[in-house]
């Protein structure tokens, strides 16, 4: 099994041609909605586990790069207001080669018959619309997938043995067959490819990184799952 690992929101960098249309937005930059705060940390960590890896530490508020072209969250509310030329550049400069990097990547692999497990690495915010989000890790795959459920189920198995104390769900906080990069993955490979999203709650975090216990876990249960 080959481990692909990306990260699509690991950082609120705005390219300075395009600066002028966050005049005043660093707070949003910095908080959930600008980035999955230490999901880059959780990436890098596991990064020397893996065949290949790809982060991105572009804004998701500039083009999102884990929604589909046809996606009405694909542009936030600043750049949405954007000229058609200007959408196209960023599309064409930041999207389209970091995804079809991974794409590539992954076509390459499993044209030599061999088994991909990708884990794109994110984080969610602990409190979202007044509303507490009761998970520490979650993990998001297509639950009519056989071969990503029984993953799953042996990944949650893993932390819950290191960590007794993670509350560990699937398909949560968000549905793992939603609009996604793995979703769309998952159409182009219908074999040998296992898509799975790992969102971490930020209340873990401090300083961008995540808690040496949490990260622990995430990463002594990969290794498990992939020997």
């Amino acid at each position: 099994m080959k481990l692909i690992l990306t990260c699509e929101h690991g950082g609120n960098k705005i390219p300075k041609d395009f600066e002028k249309y966050f005049n005043d937005s660093q707070v949003i930059l910095n908080s959930h909605r600008g980035y999955d705060i230490g999901a880059l940390d959780v990436f890098k960590t596991l990064k020397s586990m893996s065949d290949f890896s790809k982060y991105s530490e572009i804004s998701r508020l500039l083009i999102e790069l884990n929604r589909s072209l046809h996606h009405p969250k694909l542009f936030s509310e600043f750049t949405k207001p954007l000229s058609k030329a200007e959408k196209e550049h960023l599309i064409t400069t930041y999207y389209l080669p970091y995804r079809t990097a991974v794409e590539t990547e992954i076509k390459q692999w499993i044209t030599k018959n061999e088994t991909v497990l990708h884990f794109s690495i994110h984080s969610f915010t602990p409190v979202l619309n007044e509303q507490e989000r009761h998970c520490d890790v979650g993990l998001l795959f297509d639950s009519t997938l056989k071969n990503e459920k029984q993953f799953c189920v042996k990944f949650k198995k893993e932390l819950k043995t290191l960590n007794p104390k993670l509350q560990v769900r699937f398909n949560y906080p968000y549905l793992g067959k939603s609009d996604g990069f793995t979703t769309y993955l998952r159409k182009q490979f219908k074999e040998n490819y296992l898509g799975i999203e790992i969102e971490i709650n930020q209340k873990h975090r401090k300083n961008n990184r995540l808690e040496p216990k949490v990260k622990e876990a995430i990463v002594l249960s990969t290794k498990n799952c992939i020997a």
